[in-house]
């Protein structure tokens, strides 16, 4: 098997490489059945990696040393343990099934060939970001993962706007990229390494407290806060929604966002010894999930609303891990990964129908020409919302107990009503899009259709994954099946900590059945409310025209674009042209323009000498002549 472990990112490599060179030649049939088999093949790997290490523990692999410096030694080399093979599985898996959707979303575009080559370096850089066993090698799979994003989100770069859109993207990651990169290198200077293995053991060393590990934990954060969207480094992702739907789905709903997540939990070690470090992780959670979830409420654009929603869940994740409750948010990633996926390919089934209309004002009484899109979507929005036995019910009761127990009650208060928020526009969406009235066009109407078979199945897989994936890690009190089956596949490479110091107790079985009836209670009425107020009244979303106050607040994003356009775009962009008058065309272009003109002047002078009249030129030798003779003599 150890042998077998490369083939796991370098077979998407490979399937990048073929349709990049090749698939402008090739049939569209052959081309997605490339960019989808090399990730099957990847997945079916992944399965054999997560039987060896449930059987016998991690695998690493080396292939080469990398380079050595002086005492560092880099090896480009994998790490397969629990946490890891878990990531591979979910990148692998969900990507599979994205791969396959696309085949019949992107059919008729004239890049089929280049959409499914940038899919399959994404998920090259993916699997190189968590199977690496050094923090290099999770740096070249960030970079990678931040460059195909750029690539897909302006995928149709022929829209200016959607050019924007992937610019920013790029851009904002690259803020939180460079405290990346100073981790690290406080890392290396701290450690002597940038081994996991040498790092995480060295840090037992270290008390907790220490404040070199608390910069580093903060470093490594900001990191983070760029990649999963945390603010105030999030509003790149919303607009990241300019790219196919199944980009949405893939980056950032499933796999890229949650790379942030997975960088805490890695480093679990390192940040279990800084309690403010959890502290400042678990607050910034907290205000991104509340913050976007409040947005979410006055969205109309359909995968505009699910792009906030993926805001506030990577939030709640981070409010976990700041709880010290690590392994919930992984198991918080897990779900997620299975319904949001499944909300956006959803969406993206509501798209096609409706030949590119995105606005939800302008749909409704869509589950009688959709049916199977309606019913996948009805779960992956119950599944989000915190439906009962649902894979979003155990995830979140999940994160909130733990909050309960490390935070008290004040952080559950809070990262409760991020989730009553999550239901209320989810709800909303739901209701507005299939039920009622519909309010598109006449030609909108005449052409809704079902999506095809390539489309509606991967929707049915990600549907069940919903309703059943919260069964891979039940409370410990409801005596079901294998009880915490994850946090136990977890417990070898994640120490869940409270982050006031000891470990992270269970509460008692009557204390989180109370909180989980509760949550639940509030769940179904929030849904039973929305159900009335859309979809048995039929209440339509308010018009540009009629918002006001807190609405139109949430409206326009509490104008926080607006507010960083006004703050650092323009500032920015003036002194740009600034800099490109006087330092590049007056400064530099003048220096070199000038001297090439003194130089052409100085020519048409000595040109003159040369006027074809021989006394001139025996005047001059005789003169020259007699200079020479001076210089001699005197």
């Amino acid at each position: 098997m150890q042998q077998l472990i490369p083939l796991i990112p370098f077979l998407p490599l490979i399937g990048f490489a073929i349709n990049g060179l090749f698939g402008r030649n090739m049939s569209k049939t052959l081309v997605g059945a490339i960019g989808s088999g090399t990730v099957l093949i990847s997945f079916l790997l992944s399965v054999a990696c997560f039987n060896q290490v449930s059987a016998s523990g991690p695998i690493h692999s080396v292939l080469y040393n990398f380079f050595t410096v002086d005492s560092l030694r880099v090896d480009f080399s994998f790490l397969v343990d629990q946490l890891s093979v878990w990531m591979m599985l979910i990148v692998t898996g969900v990507g599979f099934l994205i791969h396959v959707y696309s085949m019949g979303y992107m059919h008729d575009d004239e890049g089929y060939w280049k959409f499914f080559a940038y899919l399959n370096l994404f998920i090259f850089s993916m699997l190189l970001l968590v199977m690496g066993d050094n923090f290099l090698m999770l740096f070249f799979g960030w970079e990678g993962v931040g460059l195909c994003s750029y690539l897909l989100i302006g995928f149709w770069y022929h829209n200016r706007e959607y050019g924007h859109a992937a610019r920013k993207a790029f851009i904002m990651n690259r803020i939180g990229d460079l405290g990346l990169l100073l981790g690290i290198f406080l890392i290396y200077n701290t450690f002597g390494s940038i081994s996991y293995a040498d790092v995480f053991a060295s840090a037992k060393n270290f008390t907790a407290g220490d404040p070199t590990i608390t910069a580093i934990c903060i470093l490594l954060f900001i990191g983070a806060m760029g990649k999963s969207a945390q603010i105030p480094l999030y509003t790149w992702l919303p607009d990241a929604m300019a790219g196919p739907t199944p980009v949405s789905a893939l980056i950032h709903a499933a796999t890229m966002v949650t790379a942030g997540i997975y960088l805490v939990a890695r480093c679990n070690g390192l940040y279990s010894l800084s309690p403010d470090a959890l502290h400042l992780v678990a607050l910034v959670g907290l205000l991104t999930s509340i913050f976007a979830a409040l947005i979410g409420l006055r969205q109309n654009d359909i995968k505009k609303v699910l792009a906030y929603s993926t805001v506030s869940q990577l939030g709640l994740m981070f409010v976990a891990l700041g709880m010290g409750a690590y392994t919930s948010a992984m198991f918080h990633v897990t779900t997620h990964a299975f319904f949001k996926a499944l909300l956006f390919l959803g969406a993206g089934s509501v798209i096609h129908a409706m030949g590119g209309e995105q606005d939800i004002r302008n749909m409704g009484g869509l589950r009688k020409a959709l049916p199977i899109t309606f019913w996948v979507f009805l779960i992956g929005t119950f599944a989000i919302a915190g439906f009962p036995l649902m894979a979003g019910f155990f995830s979140k009761d999940e994160i909130f107990a733990n909050t309960w127990a490390a935070g008290g009650k004040l952080w559950w208060g809070f990262a409760g009503l991020g989730g009553m928020l999550t239901a209320i526009y989810m709800c909303r969406l739901l209701f507005v899009t299939f039920f009622g009235q519909f309010r598109g066009t006449e030609e909108q109407k005449h052409h809704l259709h079902e999506s095809p078979l390539v489309m509606t199945l991967p929707l049915i897989v990600l549907a069940v994954l919903s309703l059943a994936g919260g069964f891979l890690n039940i409370p410990h009190f409801m005596h079901i099946g294998t009880p915490q089956w994850l946090e136990h596949f977890f417990e070898p490479v994640v120490t869940n900590v409270n982050p006031h110091g000891g470990e992270l107790h269970h509460l008692e079985a009557s204390t989180e059945w109370s909180l989980m009836i509760f949550t639940t209670s509030l769940a179904l009425v929030v849904i039973a409310v929305s159900y009335y107020i859309y979809a048995v009244r039929g209440s339509r979303p308010v018009t540009d025209a009629e918002q006001t106050g807190l609405t139109k607040l949430f409206a326009h994003k509490f104008y926080v674009d607006e507010i960083y356009d006004t703050v650092f775009v323009r500032p920015v962009e003036r002194l740009s042209k600034l800099f490109h008058y006087y330092v590049d065309i007056w400064g530099i272009d003048g220096a070199v323009n000038g001297v090439g003109n003194g130089i052409q002047a100085l020519g048409a002078q000595f040109r003159r000498l040369q006027n074809g009249n021989i006394e001139y030129y025996l005047l001059s030798m005789v003169a020259g002549a007699i200079l020479i003779l001076l210089v001699v003599f005197l």
